[in-house]
């Protein structure tokens, strides 16, 4: 880990950020929410909880988290490592600085989603001490005017 910087997520790192998630296997991109656009949106939402794990020598980005929340329960979006940098701390190393801005912003819980065929993930998440829900069910509805519309008849 001495050869890797964890820091703030900048709009600057966009390019990098996507390219990295670009090559992560169970990962899932919503072409609205994952655009330019909408990552700039997002860390303007949520300045400082966001992070990437950068390689010292090369500036390369190895790891990210897109980190934001509403006032009370914190969401991890987009938290991964790349694959040949795996197993050295760096996916532990950037859950610790998120968890310290949203400390500082006083938020007293954090939720994520990891796919279920995301072994890897799931077993990091796991093994961390993170409590697997069982007692809810989770919903989604993609906000445009056709599902609007439908919801509304």
């Amino acid at each position: 880990m001495q050869d890797i910087i964890i820091r703030k997520m900048e709009k600057t790192d966009f390019s990098k950020v996507h390219a990295l998630w670009m090559t992560i296997h169970h990962f899932g991109i919503r072409s609205v929410d994952d655009s330019e656009e909408g990552v700039f949106r997002f860390l303007d939402r949520n300045p400082g909880t966001s992070v990437v794990a950068q390689e010292k020598e090369t500036g390369e980005i190895v790891g990210t988290i897109l980190c934001g929340h509403d006032g009370r329960t914190a969401s991890f979006y987009h938290v991964c490592v790349r694959e040949d940098c795996r197993r050295r701390g760096i996916g532990k190393a950037m859950v610790v600085h998120c968890m310290k801005a949203l400390k500082e912003q006083m938020v007293s819980k954090i939720s994520l989603v990891a796919f279920v065929d995301n072994a890897i993930g799931n077993s990091f998440w796991n093994g961390e001490g993170w409590t697997k829900r069982r007692d809810l069910n989770q919903y989604e509805f993609v906000l445009n005017e056709e599902n609007i519309t439908r919801f509304n008849n």
